[in-house]
């Protein structure tokens, strides 16, 4: 499983959630298609701290962070947050990565009636009888975007952001639930203004889910790795 000169193909670590799904998939097939062999987590708290964790330890030539929605389950107290130092372990470690904004458009809570009182007029999103999903709002996108423009400023690597301007989840396309352009704009423009000069920043007018959007973000990968030269069965 470590990824080490001459054993086996490189690894590639992405985050996953079930509305970021169909990217995911899409990404692992081409990255596979250029070689690498692809490790999915899914970014539900202990999810996010395993991948952390194993990059960390050196077992990846890169991230694909597509699904970074562990940031807001942390800023607003939601149940799947990975901790304070999410979205970290491999600016410190100085490996390639690429970065989305994948379900930020949520907070997952427990059942309906389990929902914090302060909470009880926001949008929200029955997904199951166990599980109550709560629109982000437009001031929590704001510091959102600042969390993660501020935490890829660290990283000591290569790093390029991939803006999926049409809806970073399958639930916030136009006439979906948790379409709510303002709160996405918000989100947007304060990544935008928050990252240094040197990160290169890509915004495309696709949803995160978009064939295009996926086999993109792929590729920026794939470009990120090849010049260290970690990539040698091509």
């Amino acid at each position: 499983f470590r990824n080490s000169p001459g054993r086996g193909k490189p690894l590639v670590a992405v985050t996953m959630f079930g509305v970021t799904t169909p990217c995911v998939t899409r990404v692992r097939a081409r990255l596979e298609q250029l070689g690498y062999e692809v490790v999915v987590f899914h970014a539900n708290g202990s999810g996010g701290r395993a991948m952390e964790g194993l990059v960390r330890e050196g077992f990846f030539s890169g991230v694909l962070d597509l699904t970074t929605t562990e940031l807001a389950d942390e800023l607003v107290g939601g149940l799947l947050s990975a901790g304070t130092h999410r979205l970290e372990a491999a600016g410190d470690r100085g490996i390639p990565q690429v970065v989305s904004l994948g379900a930020m458009d949520m907070v997952n809570f427990g059942p309906l009636e389990s929902i914090p009182a302060e909470f009880k007029g926001r949008t929200l999103y029955k997904h199951n009888p166990n599980v109550t999903l709560m629109r982000t709002s437009k001031p929590e996108c704001e510091q959102l975007g600042r969390i993660v423009g501020e935490k890829l400023n660290q990283a000591k690597g290569p790093v390029t952001v991939f803006v999926p301007l049409h809806g970073v989840s399958s639930i916030s396309l136009e006439n979906e639930f948790f379409y709510d352009p303002e709160a996405d704009r918000a989100l947007f423009e304060s990544l935008a203004n928050s990252l240094k000069p040197h990160i290169r920043l890509i915004a495309m007018d696709t949803d995160i889910n978009d064939p295009y959007f996926a086999e993109a973000a792929a590729d920026g990968m794939h470009a990120l790795i090849q010049p260290t030269g970690v990539l040698t069965n091509e």
